[in-house]
């Protein structure tokens, strides 16, 4: 098995992580969303252009899983208006790399980076049983719903999930 080592990421990763969020929003969303319909998000949300802010947006972590030759996943959270919670807005693994610990080992950094932290919270698409089953054992538990998942007007609904810190 090979090793992945999670660290920030850079400007010379952001070509990496848009492929790699490409490929896997359509082995994870093309049957519940449709192949056009993943084709235009992620052209939208996983753009050079969308991703490039994050690396400098203050109160966050950006972060991938490497192992030298290429990205098994990647996160990205920031630190949620009041200062005590984390938003969770990415966590994705490749699908060839899943189940083998990266999603775990991403989570656990991004729990770890927010000190003053008391809870995680993110979203997720309710057909996505693998992300719920891998978000219920980590220990998050359901609180809420939305209507628009990842942006103001997306239209994609999502169960909202939490999980306390402290």
């Amino acid at each position: 098995m090979t090793l992945f080592f999670v660290r920030t990421a850079s400007a010379a990763d952001l070509a990496a992580v848009s492929a790699l969020l490409r490929e896997t929003w359509h082995a994870t969303y093309d049957g519940i969303y449709g192949p056009e319909r993943v084709a235009e998000i992620t052209a939208s949300w996983h753009s050079l252009d969308a991703l490039r802010p994050r690396l400098t947006r203050p109160t966050s972590e950006f972060l991938v899983a490497d192992d030298g030759t290429r990205l098994g996943g990647m996160a990205f959270a920031a630190s949620g208006p009041d200062g005590k919670s984390v938003l969770l807005h990415q966590l994705y693994v490749r699908p060839d790399c899943q189940g083998h610990g990266i999603g775990s080992d991403l989570l656990r950094e991004i729990e770890t980076a927010f000190p003053q932290a008391e809870r995680v919270r993110l979203e997720v698409e309710e057909a996505n049983l693998a992300a719920v089953g891998f978000y219920e054992a980590k220990g998050f538990s359901p609180i809420g719903h939305t209507k628009n998942c990842g942006a103001e007007d997306s239209g994609l609904s999502a169960v909202v999930y939490e999980k306390s810190l402290l």
